[in-house]
């Protein structure tokens, strides 16, 4: 019983911190060894040509700034197009984007979900490099740019930009998303660095369009599954944190829980369909990487915070040792502060020293409600807008 609680704790710290410990320890001997990576100059004159896709489903309230920002990135005249899919939209969306003669437009009346868009969109692309955006989202004048000149390597097949949360001075418990991005953005830049990152965000992304491969039309992170066939077929999958997309947090808890529910469903589901490459003998360190980052967190850590919660109570019952004791009590004060931060997030009073413990629980809690949901059918690909500030 003891082997088994210090096992699943273990696995839990390793899934959510252990394994930046190590990533970081490994990039520390890597470099010491072969010197810092030499990030590739942005070379106007060799870029590749490159469209910005945006799909969008109701987004008028958007669509004018994103516009905006879209036509004001800085690349090589001649060499950028832009295509937005306005995807079963029944609001003004489309009347905004046909405004804009620069701008390719692809409407269609029938709502068939955001990969149907994306590979309708890929039948009007012409050009080597594709880069995919949120259309509530802002890139930074240069992240297309920035992303392209990695496209010198033919090694890399792919490459993802940050995602990058507003956060203002009275955030509640959302505030969490932002932390939890920082902290993953810091991960995707040593996975990138040590091998490939294993899983784009849609908010930004690119692939070369010769290795776009069209994935099944019920795909629900169909974002994850594209960049991680590409790193399946040997090319790398690159993370530029200069190039980001911005967009501001979930509306509320309630929200953002919604999100994490659709992700984790779309998680079990990429695991089952790539089980591939879970085989480490095949992809050595894609497979380390993906399991560590990835699989764990999507699949047994909920479970297994549970299980040590359960055994680390049962152990103390029967006459378990201080060391059993203090590791109980500090459970119960994290579970305590998560659930005070619910409370106190349903009274609408702003704790930000409960953001994170509340936030982790409530990610980890999604994990479980999203694999029951895929595991009777009904999560659905069909995108769902999460409402946001």
């Amino acid at each position: 019983m003891e082997i088994v609680l210090w096992l699943s704790l273990f696995i839990v710290f390793y899934a959510f911190f252990g394994y930046g410990i190590l990533l970081f320890i490994i990039i520390k001997i890597k470099r010491l060894l072969r010197g810092k990576p030499v990030l590739p100059v942005v070379d106007a004159d060799n870029l590749p040509t490159c469209t910005l896709v945006v799909a969008a489903f109701n987004e008028e309230s958007f669509m004018a700034e994103k516009i905006s920002n879209t036509l004001a990135l800085n690349y090589p005249p001649g060499k950028l197009q832009f295509v937005f899919i306005t995807d079963g939209s029944t609001d003004r969306t489309p009347d905004i984007i046909a405004r804009y003669p620069q701008i390719k437009l692809m409407h269609s009346p029938e709502r068939r979900g955001k990969i149907a868009a994306v590979h309708r969109a890929m039948t009007a692309v012409t050009s080597e490099v594709v880069v995919f955006t949120d259309a509530n989202t802002y890139l930074n004048k240069d992240a297309l740019m920035l992303i392209c000149r990695h496209y010198a390597d033919p090694k890399v097949g792919a490459v993802a930009g940050e995602k990058r949360v507003q956060v203002d001075e009275t955030a509640d418990a959302t505030a969490g998303e932002g932390f939890y991005w920082k902290y993953e953005s810091k991960l995707k830049t040593w996975d990138s660095e040590l091998y490939s990152v294993v899983g784009a965000a849609g908010e930004l992304f690119s692939i070369r369009k010769s290795l776009y491969r069209p994935v099944p039309p019920n795909t629900i992170l169909d974002d994850f599954m594209i960049s991680l066939l590409v790193a399946k077929d040997g090319y790398r999958v690159l993370y530029e944190p200069e190039a980001y997309a911005t967009e501001t947090s979930s509306e509320n808890v309630k929200e953002e829980l919604k999100r994490k529910i659709r992700i984790a469903a779309g998680g079990i589901q990429s695991i089952i369909w790539l089980k591939a490459l879970l085989n480490i003998f095949k992809y050595p360190v894609l497979s380390f990487q993906y399991i560590s980052h990835r699989v764990l967190r999507w699949t047994v850590t909920p479970f297994l915070m549970i299980l040590a919660l359960i055994l680390n109570a049962v152990i103390v019952a029967a006459g378990g040792g201080m060391l059993y004791h203090l590791l109980l009590i500090g459970q119960v004060i994290f579970y305590l502060a998560s659930l005070a931060g619910w409370l106190l997030e349903r009274r609408e009073v702003k704790v930000k020293l409960l953001f994170i413990p509340y936030y982790f629980c409530m990610m980890n809690y999604a994990v479980v409600r999203g694999i029951f949901r895929y595991a009777a059918g009904r999560q659905s690909a069909v995108w769902e807008k999460s409402k946001r500030k």
